[in-house]
C-alpha cells in the first residue's frame, strides 16, 4: 500500500498555485519586443535576482525571531516577573511551533505552490508579534512565540526549495545562500535594534518583514518545477511519450512562462524545459512513493545526508550561543553584552557573506568541511578559557586575558559557522531530494532541524548556568563529527543541475 495510493489519482486536481500571479509575465514573453523598458528584465540574472529578493524577507523574518530573545532578556524578565527557566521556555517555544510548521510545510508546498506556502507562513508571524507586543503574562509571550515559530518553520523549508528551484545553474550557490545571509541580516536587525527601543515596540518592528512579503509574493512566479509536477498527465500508464505529454495539460502555459520570466525573455528555454519534464517524468508517475521504496538508495541516501547535516547544524550550539550571546559575553566579563552581541551580527553577517560569494567557486563541500573543522577547534579554545576561569582568581590580569580569548572565539566560531554550517546545510536539502519525496522528505529533514534546535535552545541557558566549559566541550565533539560526516557521505553538488544531482543518487 503506498502513501495516499488510494485517492492520489481523485486528488490530483487539489495541486493548484493558492497565488496566481496574473498575466504579466505571459503577456511580457509574448509581447517583449513591444516593451521598450523591458531589457532589465530581460537579463536572466536581473529577473531571478529580484524574485530571490522579495522571498529573502521570509527568511529575514526568521533571524529577527531568532535574535529577538538575547536583546529582550533583562527587560522581559524584569517587567513581567519570570524566572531564567521561563524564559528559556519562551526562548525555545520558537522550535516548537516551528516543528509543527515543519511537518506541514512539504505538504502545504506541494499542494498549492511555493509562494502560496510562504503567504500562508507569513499571516501567523505578524500575529505572534502583535500577541507579544501587548503581552501582559507570560501566557501571551509564549502563545505569540508559538505561531511566530509556525510561520518560521514553513518559511524555513519553502524559501531555500523556491531559490534552488528557479536559480540556473551557475548562480545556485550563491542565490541559494542568499537564505541564510538574510537570516543572519534579520538577527543582526533584532541585535541592533534591541539596544535602541523597548522590547514591545521591538515587537511591533517585527511585522515589517512579512507585511512587505505579503504584497511581494504577487509579483513573483511560482516555482516553475514545481508548476511542471503538479500537473496531471494525459493518462496514468508511463511510457517514452510521456515526457512530452506530461506538459500538454493543466498548468503548461504558467511553467513556461515563468521559466521565460526567471531566464530573460530573449532566452532560448526548450533545453531546459525538456530537461525538466523528462526529469519529472521519470521520477515517478505519481506526486507520492510507497514507503518500502525508501530502502531504494537514491531515496535513502539523500534523505540521510538531509537530516544528518541539518541535525549537526544545530547540535553544533549555534543557536545556544546566539539566542544567549549576551549572557556569555557578560559571563565572559564584557560589562556592555548587548553591544558585544550586536558586533556578533555584524561579524556573522559579513562572514555569510563571503559564503554567498564562495558557494559556487570553492563548493559546498569544501566550505563545510573548514567551516567544521573551524569550528571545532575555536569551541576548543572557548571551553579551555572557560575551565581555566574557574581556578584562577576574578581580580587576576590572567582572568581578563581568558575572557578576552573567550570572546575572540566565539566570534570566531560563529564566523566559521557562516562560512558553511550556517547557509550550506539548507542549499544542500534542496538540491539532493527527489522531487517525487521532496515534499515529505523535506518536512523530515526541517522537522529535525528544528526539533534539534528546540532542545539545544532549552537547555544552553541551563547548561551555561552548569558549566560554561562542559557547554562548550559538548558542542567542540559536535562539530568534529561534522567534519567526518560530511567527508564520508556528502557529495559536491556545484555547478550540476538539479537534475544531474538526482539522477547521481540512482
Amino acid at each position: 500500500m503506498s502513501f495516499r495510493e488510494d485517492s492520489e489519482e481523485g486528488r490530483g486536481d487539489l495541486r493548484k498555485p493558492f497565488l496566481h500571479t496574473g498575466s504579466w509575465y505571459r503577456m511580457g514573453s509574448r509581447q517583449s519586443s513591444m516593451m521598450g523598458s523591458s531589457q532589465v528584465i530581460r537579463d536572466s540574472s536581473i529577473s531571478v535576482v529580484a524574485c530571490v529578493m522579495i522571498v529573502a524577507l521570509g527568511p529575514i523574518q526568521f533571524g529577527f525571531t531568532s535574535g529577538y530573545s538575547s536583546p529582550t532578556q533583562a527587560a522581559i524578565v524584569k517587567d513581567l516577573k519570570l524566572t531564567v527557566s521561563e524564559y528559556s521556555l519562551f526562548g525555545s517555544l520558537s522550535n516548537v511551533g516551528a516543528m509543527v510548521g515543519a511537518i506541514a510545510s512539504g505538504q502545504i508546498s506541494e499542494y498549492i505552490g511555493r509562494k502560496g506556502s510562504l503567504m500562508i507562513a507569513a499571516i501567523p508571524n505578524v500575529i505572534g508579534w502583535l500577541v507579544i507586543s501587548f503581552a501582559r503574562d507570560s501566557s501571551f509571550l509564549y502563545m505569540g512565540r508559538l505561531l511566530e515559530g509556525f510561520g518560521v518553520g514553513i518559511i524555513s523549508y519553502t524559501v531555500p526549495v523556491y531559490i534552488a528551484e528557479i536559480a540556473p545553474q551557475n548562480l545556485r550557490g550563491a542565490l541559494g545562500s542568499v537564505n541564510q545571509l538574510s537570516v543572519t541580516i534579520g538577527i543582526l536587525l533584532a541585535y541592533l535594534l534591541g539596544l535602541f527601543v523597548q522590547w514591545r515596540i521591538l515587537a511591533v518592528l517585527g511585522i515589517l518583514p512579512c507585511t512587505i512579503l505579503i504584497p511581494g509574493l504577487f509579483f513573483i512566479p511560482e516555482s516553475p518545477r514545481w508548476l511542471v509536477s503538479s500537473q496531471k498527465p494525459l493518462d496514468h500508464s508511463y511510457n517514452a511519450k510521456y515526457d512530452i505529454t506530461v506538459a500538454k495539460m493543466g498548468m503548461t502555459e504558467d511553467f513556461e512562462a515563468s521559466l521565460q520570466v526567471l531566464r530573460g525573455f530573449d532566452t532560448d528555454i526548450s533545453v531546459e524545459v525538456n530537461e525538466i519534464k523528462r526529469s519529472v517524468a521519470s521520477t515517478s508517475k505519481r506526486t507520492t512513493i510507497r514507503f518500502s521504496q525508501l530502502k531504494q538508495r537514491r531515496y535513502w541516501l539523500p534523505l540521510m545526508i538531509g537530516i544528518g547535516l541539518l541535525v549537526l547544524q544545530q547540535l553544533s550550539g549555534i543557536n545556544g550561543v546566539l539566542f544567549y550571546s549576551t549572557t556569555i559575553f557578560e559571563s565572559a566579563g564584557i560589562s556592555s553584552g548587548n553591544v558585544a552581541t550586536v558586533g556578533l551580527g555584524a561579524v556573522q553577517v559579513i562572514a555569510t557573506g563571503v559564503t554567498t560569494w564562495l558557494a559556487d567557486k570553492a563548493g559546498r563541500r569544501l566550505l563545510l568541511i573548514i567551516s567544521s573543522a573551524g569550528m571545532t577547534i575555536f569551541l576548543l579554545i572557548v571551553a579551555i578559557s572557560f575551565y581555566i576561569k574557574d581556578l584562577v582568581d576574578v581580580d587576576s590580569n590572567i582572568y581578563s586575558i581568558l575572557g578576552i580569548i573567550s570572546v575572540v572565539g566565539v566570534v570566531a566560531m560563529v564566523i566559521s559557522f557562516s562560512l558553511g554550517m550556517g547557509a550550506i546545510p539548507w542549499l544542500i536539502m534542496s538540491e539532493i531530494l527527489p522531487i517525487n519525496i521532496k515534499g515529505l522528505a523535506g518536512s523530515i529533514a526541517t522537522l529535525a532541524n528544528w526539533f534539534t534546535a528546540w532542545v539545544v535552545t532549552m537547555t544552553a541557558n541551563l547548561l551555561l548556568e552548569w558549566s560554561s566549559g562542559g557547554t562548550f566541550t559538548i558542542y567542540m565533539l559536535v562539530s568534529a563529527f561534522a567534519v567526518v560526516f560530511v567527508s564520508i557521505w556528502v557529495p559536491e553538488t556545484k555547478g550540476r543541475t538539479l537534475e544531474e544531482i538526482q539522477w547521481s543518487f540512482r
